[in-house]
């Protein structure tokens, strides 16, 4: 039996736990977001994406002859998740394109140019399954350094900027017209969540991130009531799940990505049937000072709520 002081001095467990923390820390920050926008599947279609990445990454590791080919493989994915945030919220805001088509755009391109880039590169499909389901034997200490700088970026402009993110987030039309920056706070959303792909790839895998992204929230939302609240029991339940999933691959041959998605759900499951049984969570968050029950982009910005009601006296 393998004790818990053999898996942290273990060179292939070591770094996979750390990352694994790192990601139940950050997916639901992002999460949270993206599910107060309805915006539940832009996870996914960044983790398409990344792949393109992934691929041109090995293109450029097979061009310049760097070994092992795919060193350049994050770094690739960092950058094509990061265009496509940027891409999908020009296309959405500029081109007049819906937010489903912007996704459906990302879903097939990115598996198509992963595709196509990789056999370029000399390689295989076969090549991208361990980003696309997560694989612990190919973490090393060059990614635990990319995961924690990209951790620390997240959970700084999440946590740092949470008053305004939830602002823009909870009322779009009324944040726009209290003169909130709505277009950046949306692509500071975007980029967060391209990040938190990247951060992931490694050990949940590019098509299991935007699970641990949003079922920890949707799991919290059946056991407390709050947005803060909701963030800080999700962020508890994606680490538990990924720690737990990194845990049960030890001792079993399974792809850990499923697993740690697997027992989120199951958390959510428990979290539906604990409702059904003893009612909807009651209680509110305790109510910031000078809290009026104004909306949330009212609430990160008070003298707004002046100009709106001169807004409101001119129309009259």
């Amino acid at each position: 039996m393998i004790s818990a002081f053999d898996l942290l001095t273990s060179d292939v467990m070591r770094y996979p736990l750390i990352i694994a923390v790192l990601i139940g820390l950050t997916a639901p920050v992002v999460g949270t977001f993206l599910v107060q926008k309805r915006l539940s599947l832009l996870g996914d279609g960044l983790g398409h994406v990344a792949l393109t990445g992934v691929a041109a990454g090995w293109l450029v590791g097979a061009w310049i002859s760097v070994s092992p080919h795919d060193l350049l493989a994050i770094p690739g994915a960092l950058i094509a998740s990061v265009l496509g945030a940027l891409a999908i919220e020009y296309v959405r805001e500029i081109g007049h394109t819906s937010r489903d088509v912007a996704l459906a755009i990302l879903f097939y391109g990115g598996i198509a140019g992963g595709v196509v880039i990789i056999q370029l590169a000399g390689g295989t499909s076969q090549n991208l399954m361990g980003y696309l389901f997560g694989s612990l034997s190919t973490v090393t200490a060059t990614d635990l350094t990319i995961a924690l700088v990209l951790a620390v970026v997240v959970l700084a402009v999440g946590l740092g900027l949470s008053g305004l993110l939830a602002a823009v987030t909870t009322d779009e039309e009324f944040a726009r017209a209290s003169g909130l920056p709505v277009r950046l706070v949306n692509v500071l959303i975007a980029v967060m969540a391209a990040l938190t792909v990247t951060l992931s790839m490694r050990i949940v895998g590019a098509l299991m991130v935007s699970a641990l992204m949003i079922v920890p929230v949707a799991a919290a939302q059946t056991m407390v009531v709050g947005f803060g609240r909701t963030m800080r029991t999700a962020m508890a339940i994606a680490v538990l799940a990924a720690l737990g999933g990194l845990l049960i691959t030890v001792y079993v041959d399974l792809p850990p990505g499923g697993v740690i998605v697997l027992l989120s759900i199951g958390v959510y499951a428990l979290g539906l049937i604990s409702r059904a049984v003893l009612g909807s969570p009651r209680g509110r968050e305790r109510p910031a000072p000078g809290h009026s029950g104004q909306p949330a982009a009212e609430q990160a910005h008070p003298s707004t709520r002046s100009s709106a009601r001169r807004r409101q006296r001119s129309e009259a």
